[in-house]
């Protein structure tokens, strides 16, 4: 007579589910093996981003020394003898080479190091950002040429301008004749600035896009 549980492994989903947590059980036990350990803690390589030691399951690897010297093409196994005896990890750098690339190295250390140099090329990154400048379509001389000042400033500083007209009213039955004030703002910056996007109708507005001239 068959049990309740031999009952339920004939319905395929059960199946699945069953091989999953077997799964599960088997990364919680090899989480826990001596490859794993670094200072006495087990490594948390969750994101499996940089395979290593245990988790690195290639038949053949491209193996680079403590020191970055070159110690050719051998078995995963044979790399991670050699990491061990170094008391160091054996960690994927490059998982799409042709055989993969692994490093002997400490994998607290190269997770440190990958961390701080992510941190340097955030802060070099140049955030640009999107000023805007509304303007209307009946607007005089004098502020026409306040509002081209305060876009050359900030093209200067390498933020993007976003010129705007909004019509109200009747003006929206002349909005294309209206476009010339675009154009025309443009021609003033042209030693800074060059059009990145022509003008544009949006619902009531008129937008045009300026970035800072390349030299």
């Amino acid at each position: 007579m068959r049990t309740a549980a031999a009952e339920l492994l004939q319905f395929p989903a059960f199946r699945q589910q069953n091989a999953a947590m077997d799964a599960f059980r088997q990364d919680d036990v090899d989480a826990l093996h001596p490859r794993f350990l670094l200072e006495g803690k087990a490594i948390n390589n969750n994101s499996n981003e940089f395979p290593v030691n245990g988790q690195i399951r290639d038949r053949e690897v491209r193996v680079i020394g403590e020191n970055g010297e070159m110690l050719g093409v051998m078995s995963a196994q044979e790399a991670q003898k050699i990491a061990d005896e170094a008391g160091l990890d054996l960690v994927k750098v490059s998982p799409a080479a042709n055989p993969p690339v692994c490093r002997i190295i400490d994998y607290g250390k190269f997770k440190y190091e990958r961390t701080r140099k992510e941190k340097e090329a955030r802060k070099k990154q140049k955030i640009v950002e999107i000023k805007e400048i509304r303007m209307s379509p009946n607007i005089d001389t004098n502020d026409l040429t306040t509002k081209i000042n305060a876009a050359r400033k900030f093209l200067s500083r390498g933020d993007r301008v976003k010129v705007t007209l909004r019509f109200r009213g009747r003006e929206m039955a002349h909005m294309g004749a209206s476009v010339h004030i675009l154009i025309d703002f443009a021609k003033a910056l042209e030693d800074v600035a060059q059009i990145d996007k022509q003008p544009k109708v949006e619902g009531r507005n008129m937008s045009m896009f300026l970035t800072q001239k390349k030299q």
